[in-house]
Protein backbone atom coordinates (compact mmCIF):
# COMPACT_ATOMS: atom_id res chain seq x y z
CA UNK A 1 0.00 0.00 0.00
CA UNK A 2 1.57 3.12 -1.26
CA UNK A 3 0.58 5.40 2.14
CA UNK A 4 3.86 7.27 3.20
CA UNK A 5 4.89 10.86 1.96
CA UNK A 6 0.88 12.02 2.73
CA UNK A 7 -0.77 14.53 5.12
CA UNK A 8 -1.88 12.75 7.98
CA UNK A 9 -5.40 13.85 9.67
CA UNK A 10 -5.39 16.12 12.44
CA UNK A 11 -8.72 14.40 13.86
CA UNK A 12 -6.35 11.62 16.12
CA UNK A 13 -6.56 11.37 19.59
CA UNK A 14 -3.85 9.18 21.05
CA UNK A 15 -4.28 8.05 24.07
CA UNK A 16 -2.10 5.00 24.07
CA UNK A 17 0.04 6.57 26.58
CA UNK A 18 -2.22 7.67 29.14
CA UNK A 19 -2.65 4.19 30.88
CA UNK A 20 -6.06 2.98 31.86
CA UNK A 21 -6.98 5.03 34.99
CA UNK A 22 -8.16 2.76 37.50
CA UNK A 23 -8.30 -0.52 35.10
CA UNK A 24 -11.40 -2.38 34.48
CA UNK A 25 -12.73 -4.00 37.58
CA UNK A 26 -13.76 -7.12 38.44
CA UNK A 27 -16.35 -7.21 36.26
CA UNK A 28 -15.14 -5.61 32.97
CA UNK A 29 -12.10 -8.05 33.39
CA UNK A 30 -14.38 -10.89 33.91
CA UNK A 31 -16.25 -9.45 30.18
CA UNK A 32 -12.45 -9.37 29.02
CA UNK A 33 -12.00 -12.87 29.69
CA UNK A 34 -15.32 -13.97 28.00
CA UNK A 35 -14.31 -12.28 24.93
CA UNK A 36 -11.17 -13.34 24.84
CA UNK A 37 -11.95 -17.32 25.42
CA UNK A 38 -15.28 -16.59 22.81
CA UNK A 39 -13.07 -15.61 19.79
CA UNK A 40 -9.62 -17.51 21.17
CA UNK A 41 -7.53 -14.49 21.83
CA UNK A 42 -4.90 -14.17 24.52
CA UNK A 43 -6.42 -10.99 26.37
CA UNK A 44 -3.71 -11.76 29.33
CA UNK A 45 -1.86 -8.90 28.95
CA UNK A 46 -4.81 -6.47 28.68
CA UNK A 47 -5.89 -8.56 32.31
CA UNK A 48 -2.55 -7.97 34.08
CA UNK A 49 -1.79 -4.43 32.28
CA UNK A 50 -4.65 -2.50 34.15
CA UNK A 51 -2.90 -0.81 37.35
CA UNK A 52 -3.07 2.77 35.50
CA UNK A 53 0.29 5.06 34.92
CA UNK A 54 1.63 5.74 31.16
CA UNK A 55 2.76 4.01 28.91
CA UNK A 56 6.12 4.42 26.68
CA UNK A 57 5.22 4.35 23.12
CA UNK A 58 7.38 2.15 21.03
CA UNK A 59 8.44 2.68 17.33
CA UNK A 60 6.13 -0.21 16.19
CA UNK A 61 3.78 1.94 17.96
CA UNK A 62 4.85 5.67 16.50
CA UNK A 63 4.62 3.78 12.91
CA UNK A 64 1.11 2.24 13.50
CA UNK A 65 -0.01 5.78 14.31
CA UNK A 66 1.43 7.38 11.84
CA UNK A 67 -0.47 4.84 9.06
CA UNK A 68 -4.03 5.03 10.80
CA UNK A 69 -3.31 9.28 10.38
CA UNK A 70 -2.74 8.93 6.80
CA UNK A 71 -5.27 6.51 6.25
CA UNK A 72 -7.93 8.17 8.63
CA UNK A 73 -6.58 11.80 5.89
CA UNK A 74 -7.47 9.73 2.92
CA UNK A 75 -10.94 8.68 4.20
CA UNK A 76 -11.96 11.97 5.14
CA UNK A 77 -10.54 13.36 1.32
CA UNK A 78 -12.73 10.85 -0.29
CA UNK A 79 -15.54 10.68 1.62
CA UNK A 80 -16.17 14.56 1.38
CA UNK A 81 -16.75 14.89 -2.49
CA UNK A 82 -18.38 11.25 -2.30
CA UNK A 83 -20.84 11.71 0.12
CA UNK A 84 -22.09 15.21 -1.23
CA UNK A 85 -22.11 13.70 -4.87
CA UNK A 86 -23.53 10.64 -4.62
CA UNK A 87 -26.30 11.22 -1.40
CA UNK A 88 -26.02 15.30 -0.90
CA UNK A 89 -24.96 15.02 2.40
CA UNK A 90 -22.08 17.41 3.63
CA UNK A 91 -19.39 14.84 5.02
CA UNK A 92 -18.25 15.49 8.55
CA UNK A 93 -14.57 14.57 9.85
CA UNK A 94 -15.21 11.68 12.94
CA UNK A 95 -12.49 11.34 15.68
CA UNK A 96 -10.16 8.20 15.64
CA UNK A 97 -9.45 7.63 19.13
CA UNK A 98 -5.97 5.26 20.01
CA UNK A 99 -6.26 3.34 23.00
CA UNK A 100 -4.45 1.01 24.53
CA UNK A 101 -6.58 -2.25 26.79
CA UNK A 102 -10.14 0.05 27.50
CA UNK A 103 -11.18 2.88 26.92
CA UNK A 104 -14.37 5.21 27.72
CA UNK A 105 -16.43 6.61 25.01
CA UNK A 106 -20.13 8.01 24.82
CA UNK A 107 -21.08 4.57 24.09
CA UNK A 108 -19.70 3.00 27.79
CA UNK A 109 -16.61 1.48 28.34
CA UNK A 110 -14.80 -1.02 25.97
CA UNK A 111 -11.75 -3.13 25.91
CA UNK A 112 -9.31 -4.18 22.71
CA UNK A 113 -10.19 -7.86 22.95
CA UNK A 114 -13.39 -6.72 22.11
CA UNK A 115 -11.77 -4.92 18.28
CA UNK A 116 -12.01 -2.06 16.82
CA UNK A 117 -15.70 0.30 16.94
CA UNK A 118 -17.30 3.36 15.85
CA UNK A 119 -19.62 5.04 18.72
CA UNK A 120 -22.34 7.45 16.98
CA UNK A 121 -22.69 9.02 20.74
CA UNK A 122 -19.86 10.81 20.03
CA UNK A 123 -18.86 10.18 16.02
CA UNK A 124 -15.69 8.16 16.99
CA UNK A 125 -13.51 5.37 15.84
CA UNK A 126 -11.96 3.50 18.36
CA UNK A 127 -8.78 1.39 17.90
CA UNK A 128 -6.24 -0.44 19.52
CA UNK A 129 -3.65 -1.05 17.19
CA UNK A 130 -2.42 -4.29 18.55
CA UNK A 131 -5.51 -5.64 17.11
CA UNK A 132 -3.33 -5.59 13.79
CA UNK A 133 -1.17 -7.80 14.86
CA UNK A 134 -3.71 -10.01 16.50
CA UNK A 135 -4.83 -9.95 12.53
CA UNK A 136 -1.98 -11.29 11.07
CA UNK A 137 -0.83 -13.76 14.25
CA UNK A 138 -3.62 -15.20 14.42
CA UNK A 139 -5.91 -14.94 11.95
CA UNK A 140 -3.96 -14.92 9.11
CA UNK A 141 -4.81 -11.70 7.76
CA UNK A 142 -1.94 -9.40 7.98
CA UNK A 143 -0.76 -6.10 5.75
CA UNK A 144 -1.15 -2.68 5.88
CA UNK A 145 -3.83 -2.97 3.51
CA UNK A 146 -5.56 -4.76 5.73
CA UNK A 147 -5.85 -2.80 8.34
CA UNK A 148 -6.74 0.07 6.04
CA UNK A 149 -9.93 -2.00 5.35
CA UNK A 150 -10.67 -2.50 9.59
CA UNK A 151 -10.23 1.32 9.47
CA UNK A 152 -12.35 2.05 6.27
CA UNK A 153 -14.76 -0.09 7.91
CA UNK A 154 -15.65 1.37 10.84
CA UNK A 155 -15.26 5.34 8.89
CA UNK A 156 -18.20 3.01 6.90
CA UNK A 157 -20.50 3.00 9.74
CA UNK A 158 -19.61 6.79 10.53
CA UNK A 159 -20.89 7.60 6.98
CA UNK A 160 -24.01 5.11 7.68
CA UNK A 161 -24.55 7.60 11.03
CA UNK A 162 -24.48 10.66 8.65
CA UNK A 163 -27.36 9.14 6.09
CA UNK A 164 -29.12 7.75 9.31
CA UNK A 165 -28.87 4.01 8.10
CA UNK A 166 -27.51 3.33 11.26
CA UNK A 167 -29.72 4.84 13.50
CA UNK A 168 -32.50 3.12 11.50
CA UNK A 169 -31.43 0.12 12.29
CA UNK A 170 -30.85 0.01 15.77
CA UNK A 171 -34.41 -0.39 16.25
CA UNK A 172 -35.54 -1.33 19.96
CA UNK A 173 -38.38 -4.19 20.22
CA UNK A 174 -36.86 -6.23 17.35
CA UNK A 175 -37.01 -10.73 18.00
CA UNK A 176 -33.36 -11.66 18.16
CA UNK A 177 -33.96 -13.18 14.80
CA UNK A 178 -34.37 -9.69 12.97
CA UNK A 179 -32.44 -7.65 15.28
CA UNK A 180 -29.19 -9.98 13.82
CA UNK A 181 -30.47 -9.28 10.60
CA UNK A 182 -30.33 -5.94 10.96
CA UNK A 183 -26.86 -6.16 11.99
CA UNK A 184 -25.34 -8.31 9.29
CA UNK A 185 -27.10 -5.57 7.03
CA UNK A 186 -25.73 -3.34 8.74
CA UNK A 187 -22.15 -4.36 8.91
CA UNK A 188 -22.08 -5.83 5.23
CA UNK A 189 -22.98 -2.15 4.27
CA UNK A 190 -19.73 -0.49 6.07
CA UNK A 191 -17.88 -3.14 4.19
CA UNK A 192 -19.11 -2.38 0.74
CA UNK A 193 -18.54 1.59 2.03
CA UNK A 194 -15.29 0.59 2.68
CA UNK A 195 -14.94 -0.61 -0.91
CA UNK A 196 -16.17 2.48 -2.11
CA UNK A 197 -12.97 4.19 -0.40
CA UNK A 198 -11.04 1.77 -1.65
CA UNK A 199 -12.20 2.58 -5.39
CA UNK A 200 -11.89 6.21 -4.72
CA UNK A 201 -8.30 6.06 -2.51
CA UNK A 202 -6.88 3.83 -5.70
CA UNK A 203 -7.78 6.71 -8.50
CA UNK A 204 -7.30 9.60 -6.61
CA UNK A 205 -3.66 8.25 -4.64
CA UNK A 206 -2.86 5.33 -6.59
CA UNK A 207 -3.09 3.43 -2.91
CA UNK A 208 -3.31 -0.07 -3.98
CA UNK A 209 0.10 -2.03 -4.56
CA UNK A 210 -0.40 -5.24 -6.34
CA UNK A 211 -2.20 -8.12 -3.64
CA UNK A 212 -3.72 -5.23 -1.32
CA UNK A 213 -7.16 -6.19 -2.42
CA UNK A 214 -6.27 -9.72 -1.41
CA UNK A 215 -5.40 -8.75 1.83
CA UNK A 216 -8.65 -6.94 2.17
CA UNK A 217 -10.57 -10.03 1.41
CA UNK A 218 -8.27 -12.46 3.12
CA UNK A 219 -8.82 -9.51 6.35
CA UNK A 220 -13.03 -9.88 5.45
CA UNK A 221 -12.80 -13.86 5.40
CA UNK A 222 -11.20 -13.45 8.74
CA UNK A 223 -13.88 -11.60 10.31
CA UNK A 224 -16.88 -13.45 9.16
CA UNK A 225 -18.64 -14.95 11.76
CA UNK A 226 -18.97 -18.43 10.26
CA UNK A 227 -14.87 -18.59 10.84
CA UNK A 228 -14.69 -16.83 13.77
CA UNK A 229 -17.41 -19.50 15.50
CA UNK A 230 -15.69 -22.24 13.71
CA UNK A 231 -12.18 -21.05 15.48
CA UNK A 232 -13.97 -20.83 18.87
CA UNK A 233 -14.76 -24.76 18.14
CA UNK A 234 -18.46 -23.93 17.38
CA UNK A 235 -20.93 -24.97 14.45
CA UNK A 236 -21.35 -22.34 12.42
CA UNK A 237 -25.04 -20.93 13.50
CA UNK A 238 -26.03 -18.77 10.62
CA UNK A 239 -29.34 -17.31 12.48
CA UNK A 240 -27.24 -16.02 15.01
CA UNK A 241 -24.97 -14.18 12.55
CA UNK A 242 -24.38 -10.37 13.56
CA UNK A 243 -21.84 -9.04 11.02
CA UNK A 244 -22.15 -11.65 8.04
CA UNK A 245 -20.67 -14.52 6.50
CA UNK A 246 -16.67 -14.75 5.29
CA UNK A 247 -18.32 -14.65 1.72
CA UNK A 248 -20.84 -12.27 2.34
CA UNK A 249 -18.00 -9.92 3.98
CA UNK A 250 -15.94 -10.26 0.95
CA UNK A 251 -18.99 -10.03 -1.58
CA UNK A 252 -19.98 -6.77 -0.49
CA UNK A 253 -16.38 -5.50 -0.01
CA UNK A 254 -16.15 -5.99 -3.70
CA UNK A 255 -19.19 -5.21 -4.84
CA UNK A 256 -18.33 -1.72 -3.69
CA UNK A 257 -14.92 -1.90 -4.85
CA UNK A 258 -15.92 -2.61 -8.43
CA UNK A 259 -18.58 0.04 -8.65
CA UNK A 260 -17.60 3.11 -6.47
CA UNK A 261 -20.99 3.64 -6.25
CA UNK A 262 -23.26 3.92 -2.92
CA UNK A 263 -26.43 2.69 -4.65
CA UNK A 264 -24.83 -0.58 -4.97
CA UNK A 265 -24.66 -0.65 -1.29
CA UNK A 266 -27.75 -1.31 -0.02
CA UNK A 267 -27.59 -4.21 1.92
CA UNK A 268 -30.84 -3.05 4.14
CA UNK A 269 -32.81 -3.60 0.65
CA UNK A 270 -31.11 -6.21 -0.49
CA UNK A 271 -33.27 -9.93 -0.24
CA UNK A 272 -30.37 -12.02 -0.59
CA UNK A 273 -27.36 -10.84 1.43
Amino acid sequence: MQWRGRRGSRNVQDRRGMGTAGGLGIAGTLVVLAVGYFFGIDVSSIVQNQGGGSTELSQRDEDWGEFVSVVLADTEEIWQPVLRDQAGIAYQDPTLVLFRGVVQSACGGASSAMGPFYCPGDQRVYLDTDFFDMMADRMGAGGDFAAAYVIAHEVGHHVQNLTGTLGAAQQRGLSEAEANRLSVATELQADCYAGIWARHAQERFGTLDVGDMDEALRAAEAVGDDVIQESAGRTPMPDSFTHGSAAQRQEWLLRGFESGDMRQCDTFGSRDL
